[in-house]
């Protein structure tokens, strides 16, 4: 067992979420950051899909109960291992009793900590992700509380230590075309693409709000429509929302974009008063950016196929 000695902001179990029930009106849920989760969880030859600890800003402490291997990725909240400085990217072992710390950082807003074998938590549709607002998934459909025991598989054998470099952080975000252009209008969207916005602290997992000195304020009015991570919503005050894991699965306001699937987990890790700007790019743009990240992990897993 991990056993929560302090939760900290907001402490959850994440995988890669519920696909294929938006249309019950459940949210796909899962890790902000899928590709930290990823790497994190190869760097300990799980599989990739392992349910890890979701870590957002830190300020919490977690005692392990049996022996393990455990490796962070995301953003550096200062951890610690029994007071011992212990950096995202690396595999450390971990015996019995051992405390993980983590403070807090100055770059970045949710580290990822996978465990050998992974939280074994129960599944809820296909998933053990945590859902916030629908309360189920994760332990009690909540963020871990002081006192809880996440269970995970002991694990005793030998492990080699290694360490992995994350892609790169971007802050100029591709989106692809919005589907609403015409009715917007086009001087509205070459406002929206030449304006630097900053990362309201009201933004959650639900999405990431963002504030600007350029109107952006309009009349429209929309029937609901599907949406989904990555959708930049535009409400009448004309400061937009990108919708992450536990949006709403449909809204009535104007879409200014959607984030491209290589690009949305940069919003997992900006912070308050970050700087973020935009630009459209084609569908074979996109599937570039994609195919890029896709190759990077596939380089990283052989590099460390040849080290575990």
């Amino acid at each position: 067992m991990i056993k929560v000695l302090k939760s900290g902001v907001l402490l959850t179990i994440q995988d890669f979420g519920r696909d294929g029930y938006r249309h019950l009106g459940v949210s796909k849920a899962g890790s902000l950051d899928p590709y930290a989760q990823i790497i994190a969880n190869r760097l300990l030859n799980n599989n990739y899909n392992d349910a890890v600890l979701e870590i957002t800003v830190g300020l919490c402490e977690l005692e392990f109960t049996c022996d393990t291997v455990i490796a962070l990725h995301g953003a550096d909240l200062q951890a610690t291992l029994d007071g011992q400085a212990i950096y995202p990217g690396w595999t450390y072992t971990v015996k019995n009793k051992q405390v993980l710390s983590f403070a807090t950082g100055r770059a970045g807003l949710r580290a990822y900590l996978a465990v050998k074998g992974g939280i074994q938590n129960t599944e809820v549709m296909g998933s053990k992700s945590t859902d916030l607002n629908a309360c189920f998934g994760g332990i009690e459909g909540r963020a871990l509380a002081t006192g809880d025991e996440i269970p995970i598989t002991p694990y005793y054998g030998e492990f080699i230590k290694v360490g992995a470099i994350a892609p790169a952080q971007r802050k100029l975000i591709r989106l692809h075309p919005s589907p609403h252009a015409n009715l917007l209008g086009e001087p509205l969207l070459n406002n929206f693409v030449s304006t630097p916005f900053k990362v309201s602290s009201n933004s959650n997992r639900m999405g990431v709000r963002l504030e600007h000195k350029n109107n952006l304020a309009h009349s429209h009015s929309l029937p609901s429509l599907g949406v989904s991570p990555g959708s930049i919503q535009l409400p009448p005050n004309g400061e937009p929302i990108v919708l992450l894991n536990d949006g709403q699965t449909t809204g009535g306001y104007p879409l200014l974009g959607t984030v491209i699937e290589a690009d949305l987990h940069q919003f997992a890790q900006f912070r308050p008063l970050d700087t973020v700007e935009f630009k459209y790019v084609t569908f074979e743009e996109a599937a570039k950016a994609k195919q890029k990240l896709d190759g990077h992990l596939h380089q990283l897993s052989l590099a460390l196929k040849n080290n575990l």
